[in-house]
């Protein structure tokens, strides 16, 4: 939307019927109203001379710090079946999730 355009009660129905959301008549004015500002303020970003600044991605510069990628020994079955509250070795019991739940 260019500065000389606003928001308007049509376009926030229109936006919540794309977004397949229930508005109530109360939530549509107040909505118009935040979007309203939120494009106020995005206008007055507009407005800065950002001439010879590089585009960025954070204001820091950040570069992973990874440790090296070694194999190293796991844990046992054993180990990792110790605390589990059910087990049959070596595999984890666990309820079923699919169907009725019966087993069957």
């Amino acid at each position: 939307m260019s500065q000389s355009q606003t928001i308007t009660e049509a376009d926030v129905r229109h936006v919540a019927k794309l977004g397949r959301l229930r508005v109530s008549d109360d939530e549509v004015h107040h909505f118009t109203e935040q979007l309203a500002a939120v494009l106020d303020y995005i206008s007055k970003l507009n407005e800065l001379d950002v001439d010879g600044v590089e585009p960025m991605a954070h204001p820091l510069e950040l570069v992973n710090v990874l440790r090296p990628d070694v194999e190293q020994a796991g844990i046992s079955t054993e180990s990792a079946l110790l605390n589990a509250p059910a087990k049959m070795p070596p595999y984890f019991k666990v309820p079923k999730v699919l169907g009725d739940g019966s087993g069957a």
